[in-house]
């Protein structure tokens, strides 16, 4: 009878317990709306790009590459609404379709990025030592380089590419990043808790995953939500220049930078729409980094 009653009144709890967790997420973002509202607005705008990226042809009318040459050089019309390219292309979904190429390298270089950041800064700042020394020596010898001739440097050897993109993107912002989560790290090793991890016996290797990483994630979420911004700055960079993705895919940086920069006269729809879509997606990341590192912070909290 004991056995029946508790597991009839099982599901009831299981149900309250889900419940729970989501009333308490859904306060915790009614919170961060109210408190950051700029960050908030981020967000907003990045969840769109991200339905932009995974399903484009809900929104596009057009096909990225579809030409319709009696349609060329057309200006901001109904039919299209941010106008048409030498070949006719609608730009309006070619904007819409190039939000999947930045958001990929600007995510991807991201991972590549802090994970690369992630071990270069905890192991140089949990061994210390002469390891430590080493390391950081490095890395301020590859923070002295001059970064935009170092990555047009690597993406001529390796080639364009969305893939040699991300790749290259995420390496060399690892440096600079792990430096960030060196100084975290090094304000964690000294705590108690990790003091009395140490003294039952937990091997280095446990201490750092199990009890230094997961206290450090508030710093990663911040550095994360930053960091992608830059990287789509940094690949709307290379393809202005060049060395980004290979044409025909449609990327906001070669519309704005080969496109948009040969008729900007004419046509100088060709320019201003890649351009403002690169400036809002940086922007929306950068005041969600904000929010976030002003809202996960306790010496910044109010």
């Amino acid at each position: 009878m004991a056995g029946r009653r508790d597991a009839a009144i099982q599901p009831p709890l299981v149900r309250r317990n889900g419940r729970g967790r989501l009333s308490r997420a859904a306060f915790a973002t009614g919170r961060f709306c109210v408190r950051r509202p700029l960050g908030a607005m981020g967000a907003l705008v990045i969840v769109v790009l991200l339905i932009l990226a995974v399903a484009p042809g809900l929104i596009a009318p057009h096909g990225p590459d579809a030409q319709a040459p009696a349609d060329a050089l057309q200006s901001v019309s109904t039919s299209h609404l941010f106008g048409t390219d030498n070949f006719g292309r609608d730009v309006f979904s070619r904007v819409v379709y190039g939000a999947k190429t930045s958001l990929f390298i600007g995510v991807g270089a991201v991972v590549v990025g802090l994970g690369a950041a992630i071990l270069i800064g905890a192991t140089s700042a949990y061994v210390g030592g002469w390891w430590d020394s080493l390391v950081q020596r490095l890395v301020d010898a590859v923070m002295a380089l001059p970064w935009l001739v170092v990555l047009m440097s690597m993406m001529s050897l390796l080639g364009p590419g969305e893939r040699n993109s991300l790749l290259v993107i995420g390496l060399l912002t690892a440096p600079g990043t792990s430096r960030v989560i060196r100084g975290a790290v090094l304000r964690l090793k000294s705590s108690l808790y990790v003091d009395a991890a140490r003294a039952v016996g937990c091997s280095n290797t446990r201490i750092v995953v199990r009890h230094i990483l997961p206290n450090i994630m508030p710093e990663v979420i911040v550095l994360a939500s930053i960091g992608v911004g830059a990287a789509i700055l940094a690949e709307s960079s290379l393809s202005f220049l060049g060395f980004g993705v290979v044409p025909p895919a449609p990327d906001w940086g070669y519309m704005l930078g080969v496109e948009g920069r040969r008729f900007l006269t004419t046509a100088p729809w060709l320019a201003i729409f890649p351009g403002a879509a690169i400036a809002l997606c940086v922007f929306s990341f950068n005041v969600l980094g904000d929010a976030l590192r002003d809202e996960l912070d306790p010496r910044l909290r109010t």
